[in-house]
């Protein structure tokens, strides 16, 4: 057989310096023939002639390099060249590696000619011990752009072309080498020959026509109003139609987008098929809101869904809804693009693509985007790659200077985490535009990660439309007042090549203006598809009432047929001591030999909406286990370390699970659950946070989204907020989950905050959540201590015979008419105030516990009062200080309720700017005063 080292002596282009690179070729060679060229086909083809088996290349490879390095002028000898020409061959091959890896750094892609970047000394051929007297000389290229060998001038040139023309491509950082030859396939095989498609041509120029005239036609129309135009990027409008096109190709059926306020009016207008009317109402202010919205909200934060037409069929576009904090919109988009994919059912990843389009200070600086990337090839988030598109200004957001909008040589930098290919295009040159977008689609479609377009562009007006940039930056703008605008650049050289003629550009831009002006709709046409909508989906959850009736008791055969599926566990697996403990307790619990505890009650809830055909998604940083090891919902083989989740072996006909232990994330994780949530009203969507006031972290998706989504779009969602919350002695971060915020949030009953303090009322509350024909943001400020309390417990009954109480009222046998003091509180605390009255007997006090603090169930409170006819005082009893917890949230709703004669007060901690002490017993202190202060205080 003949050796790889024989062929090495036989053949020039085998060298030292090229051994790496032959390797990966035969690598290639022996998985896929076809993948390579013809010569190098024949050459590998050659050492098999006749051959048994393979000798293994890698051991060859490594003795050939050996002697390279060893003996370099034996090795010369040997191949009949000499010593320098076998450096030269070698310095040909790292000038060529030194392109592909740092080509882009002086690429020609930025359309205001300048540039930070000083030339580099290692991409000179002299840096390498080449001269020009070897600029004649036939060097093998290693397969450059598909020709083995060249002249090191035509090398060069071609390097050029490929890496340092219009697109800069960052790709060698890959360590993945399928993916990263692919691309380079790819950028060094053939092009797209716009010149020999002239109509191709024509349409891009369409493109650019449509996006530079809705911008102008809006400023002259609207004068001093702001839309934050796409003026010095219209190119975008040339991806997101490419895009849009390939993707149907491939046979996509839905993309969702995600953006700020850069250009999408532009977007909704000229690619989703917003009708211009529409917009110009908005402008003008007679345009109604989104159905279902109170408030509404500006006309560059609204969202917009259509379908358009490709060559491989109709593709439903959705423009997700964005608040004015930029990359918030990064999770909550690829949330929704899960959910798709979820209910798509098998190759969904296929089907539907996310589409993030980002700016370029806000790429580089908002944490949420590195949160989402790191999220993206997780099992929990994934969504088989996102279509990343950099708006790149070059100005940050208003003042700003690249060396102060961040650390990074470019914006994109953070895509290097998870080794995203980033393509710097110049926005002024449409035919690479359109080029690096088919290729950034099919690398998405073919490898499913993410990619990054890096539009390099400019702002013509600034930061929005009544802005002067030149005050802050009059060196670049004294360049882009004098700079043509992109499309009348490619009109220039579509008339140059004899394209078009003068006439002709002027009908098409004519024709874009007389539509705009008859408010007609300007992008490609839609299509009319009743048959798919979203919304429909939620029509029938709008306008309910939280008090909409739901069933929620399950039958004990139901409940003891679950359990018992949950306890069968595979052949051998073995528990842990103490989770076995608590599966023999719950086996106990289904048979009523014992009350029932938070955990047994929780995993009931799930079991039994999974039985109902209900699919639940449960995501969070310990949420299999539980933060305080009370779930147990994902076990786990103390023999092998491999989980098992029973809710996913109930029955054949059940529901679908998902249970995953997430990321340390708090803000991407809640605003991919929280669009998740938004789009499937028929899934339990449960984030819990470890410790409550860990939401913290997420304010701003609670703030812009989960408690103002409804009132601002007319947005719903069912997500469930699960947060520890309880003042134990844990210090001022690990008590209060900070319930005075979300009851600051909550009006219009746009969601549900609730403080369930038994394992029957979590049971019922799940349940509900998706038994009522009512879908709401569920805020829960569950247990920490409650879920192993002695008192913290429910009969099986509990479950079958009883519901949701949002108010629970005395539970001793005590007197009515004896009744003078009634204690209100929420949460944890009712179990201290409940032993310390039974301890002293105070049988003229009365304890009500507030399930549901929002909506206030102001019928049941009322109820639970008229049975005390001699009641003379109310206290409203809490844990957090009197500036935190409920007291100054809720007290309107107890006065609204009492007769006058009736004094409320307060017992608790005194205002405080941290929520809780740090000591220990000076907590115990605290708690003790609480308690002895609503039970004695006052008398």
């Amino acid at each position: 057989m003949t050796t790889l080292l024989e062929l090495f002596k036989e053949t020039s282009a085998l060298y030292g310096g090229n051994a790496t690179y032959i390797e990966y070729l035969y690598e290639q060679f022996l998985s896929n023939p076809s993948t390579i060229s013809e010569s190098w086909r024949q050459r590998f083809e050659k050492i098999h002639s006749g051959a048994p088996q393979d000798t293994p290349h890698s051991v060859i490879v490594r003795r050939f390099e050996k002697m390279a390095i060893a003996e370099p002028g034996r090795l010369a000898k040997m191949q009949g060249f000499t010593e320098q020409s076998v450096k030269k061959q070698s310095a040909v091959a790292r000038l060529i590696n030194q392109y592909r890896v740092k080509g882009h750094q002086i690429a020609a892609n930025n359309p205001l000619g300048r540039s930070h970047i000083t030339p580099h000394a290692d991409l000179e051929p002299e840096y390498y011990g080449l001269t020009e007297a070897d600029l004649d000389t036939l060097f093998d290229t290693g397969g450059l752009c598909g020709i083995d060998r060249m002249p090191l001038h035509q090398i060069l040139a071609l390097l050029k072309q490929t890496y340092c023309g219009s697109i800069g491509s960052e790709y060698m950082h890959i360590v993945d080498a399928d993916s990263k030859w692919w691309i380079k396939n790819k950028l060094e095989g053939a092009k797209t020959d716009f010149s020999s498609h002239p109509e191709k041509r024509i349409w891009l120029l369409k493109l650019l026509t449509a996006a530079e005239g809705l911008e102008r036609f809006l400023h002259r129309k609207y004068v001093g109003q702001k839309r934050f135009s796409l003026e010095g990027a219209e190119s975008l409008i040339l991806i997101l139609d490419e895009l849009i096109q390939r993707a149907g190709e491939n046979k996509v059926q839905e993309i969702v987008l995600g953006m700020a306020h850069r250009g999408r009016l532009n977007v909704l207008v000229n690619i989703l098929g917003k009708s211009p009317a529409v917009l110009f109402g908005e402008f003008e202010g007679t345009h109604t809101s989104m159905p279902g919205a109170i408030t509404g909200d500006v006309k560059y934060h609204m969202g917009f869904s259509s379908n358009i037409a490709t060559p491989g069929g109709p593709i439903h576009l959705t423009l997700a809804f964005n608040p004015s904090h930029l990359e918030i919109i990064n999770p909550v988009v690829e949330g929704s693009v899960k959910a798709r994919q979820d209910r798509h059912g098998i190759h969904g990843i296929d089907a539907i693509v996310p589409v993030l389009i980002h700016g370029d200070a806000a790429f580089a600086g908002q944490g949420i985007v590195m949160e989402t990337l790191n999220m993206s090839e997780t099992r929990a988030f994934n969504t088989g790659g996102t279509v990343h598109i950099v708006i790149n200004n070059q100005i940050g957001f208003t003042t700003s200077n690249p060396f102060d909008a961040r650390s990074t040589l470019y914006c994109t930098d953070v895509a290097n985490m998870v080794q995203a290919p980033v393509f710097h295009v110049n926005g002024d040159d449409p035919e690479a535009v359109a080029f690096i977008t088919q290729i950034a689609l099919d690398y998405r479609m073919r490898f499913h990660k993410d990619v990054v377009i890096d539009l390099i562009c400019y702002r013509r007006l600034g930061h929005n439309e009544a802005d002067e940039p030149a005050a802050t930056q009059p060196m670049m703008y004294k360049i882009i007042q004098n700079l043509a605008t992109t499309k009348q650049i490619y009109a220039q050289k579509l008339l140059d090549d004899g394209v078009i003629n003068q006439a002709f550009l002027s009908t098409q831009e004519q024709e874009y203006l007389q539509l705009l002006n008859a408010g007609e709709v300007v992008s490609r046409p839609g299509i009319e598809n009743d048959h798919y909508s979203y919304s429909a989906r939620w029509e029938k959850f709008h306008n309910k009432d939280w008090n909409s009736p739901a069933d929620t008791a399950v039958s004990l055969d139901r409940i003891q047929f679950c359990n018992q599926r949950l306890q069968d566990l595979p052949p051998g697996f073995e528990l842990h001591p103490r989770v076995a403990k608590v599966m023999t307790d719950r086996q106990k619990m289904a048979q009523g030999e014992q009350d029932m505890d938070w955990g047994f009650a929780e995993n009931m809830a799930y079991a039994t909406l999974l039985m109902d055909g209900y699919d639940i998604r449960l995501t969070g940083q310990d949420i299999g286990r539980g933060t305080f090891s009370h779930r147990h919902a994902i076990l786990l083989n103390q023999l092998t370390g491999e989980n098992y989740i029973p809710l996913k072996y109930l029955s054949p006909e059940q529901g679908r699970p998902q249970i995953f232990n997430s990321l340390l994330s708090e803000a991407g994780v809640l605003g991919f659950e929280y669009g998740y949530s938004s789009t499937l009203p028929d899934k339990l969507v449960i984030w819990e946070a470890q410790f409550g006031d860990f939401a913290n972290g997420a304010q701003v998706v609670i703030d812009q989204f989960i408690s103002s989504g409804e009132s601002k779009w007319g947005k719903l969602s069912g997500l469930v907020m699960l947060l520890p919350h309880g003042f134990e002695g844990q210090g001022p971060e690990h008590s209060s989950a900070r319930v005075e915020r979300f009851l600051q949030l909550c009006a219009d009953q746009n969601m549900q905050v609730c403080t369930p303090t038994t394992p029957a009322q979590i049971f019922h509350l799940l349940r509900r959540q998706l038994l009522r024909e009512y879908r709401k943001p569920l805020v829960v400020m569950s247990p920490k201590s409650l879920l192993r309390h002695k008192l913290a417990v429910s009969k099986l009954t509990d479950l079958t015979n009883s519901g949701f109480l949002p108010v629970i009222g005395e539970l001793d046998e005590l007197d009515p008419l004896a009744i003078t003091r009634v204690v209100l509180c929420a949460g944890k605390v009712y179990y201290d105030l409940l032993e310390t009255r039974r301890l002293d007997k105070l049988e003229h006090i009365a304890i009500i516990r507030i399930e549901q603090l929002y909506p206030f169930p102001a019928q049941h409170f009322k109820t639970e009062l008229d049975k005390y006819p001699h009641l003379k005082q109310i206290i409203w009893c809490q844990e957090e200080p009197e500036n935190q917890g409920a007291w100054f949230q809720s007290k309107h709703f107890f006065y609204n309720h009492i007769d006058r004669d009736i004094t409320i007060s307060y017992a608790g901690r005194v205002a405080s700017a941290a929520p809780a002490v740090g000591n220990y017993k000076t907590h115990l202190s605290e708690q003790k005063a609480v308690v002895q202060t609503a039970l004695y205080g006052g008398q």
